[in-house]
């Protein structure tokens, strides 16, 4: 269940896949998908399954069949480090979506961006639309509200006694919205709320303002 947002006027939604639908636009934007971390991990012998591989890609297929976008914007950290067997699996997605797509380099974006580019993929530093600046890493720049990924927001909930529980989220203050991470294994960085921030977390395939 998606979670509706309106900020200065434009109306958003909360997937809670991670991604960020922009309404007027009918765009999508994604972070830190960190695609390749499995192979890469699998290499130096961590037990991750391989069922995580393709599950990227469903989960992306599944945003896209529900919004239906013009474009997919990539909001840094898209391969986790560099070129392994994930990016045949990559390009031939790529090549099956027929989006136009963007990437905002973010620090793990190792890989050539004439890779990217050879697959129609635009490669750049930030993306700035109707007062909104879009980036990999949090920032706050006077006169435009910010959008970011990097910190992989997480929440954490803490019941009777020491009991407590870290949940994904979508972490918004007055003049920016981070993003949860979209991949699998990414790890989470639980973020503490001042007054006037907003936490949507992600739970039970629901977007839930704490």
């Amino acid at each position: 269940m998606v979670h509706p947002l309106q900020i200065h006027g434009q109306h958003f939604d909360l997937h809670p896949s991670g991604v960020l639908f922009w309404r007027e636009r009918q765009l999508l934007f994604v972070s830190d998908l960190h695609l390749g971390k499995v192979t890469h991990f699998r290499k130096y012998g961590a037990a991750v399954p391989l069922q995580a591989i393709p599950g990227n890609f469903s989960l992306l297929d599944e945003c896209i069949g529900h919004f239906n976008p013009k474009g997919l914007y990539f909001l840094g950290d898209l391969f986790h480090s560099h070129m392994n067997s994930e990016w045949q699996l990559f390009e031939d997605w790529v090549r099956g979506t027929g989006l136009t797509m963007v990437l905002v380099s973010g620090n793990h974006d190792v890989i050539s961006p004439l890779k990217y580019e050879s697959l129609g993929i635009a490669v750049v530093g930030e993306v700035v639309m109707d007062g909104f600046l879009f980036t990999h890493h949090p920032q706050e720049r006077d006169g435009y509200f910010a959008v970011s990924g990097h910190i992989h927001p997480a929440y954490r909930l803490r019941g009777t006694g020491r009991q407590s529980l870290r949940l994904p989220c979508f972490f918004k203050s007055a003049r920016q919205l981070i993003l949860p991470a979209f991949g699998a294994f990414t790890g989470m960085h639980a973020l503490t709320r001042k007054k006037g921030d907003e936490v949507y977390a992600i739970a039970d395939q629901q977007v839930i303002k704490i």
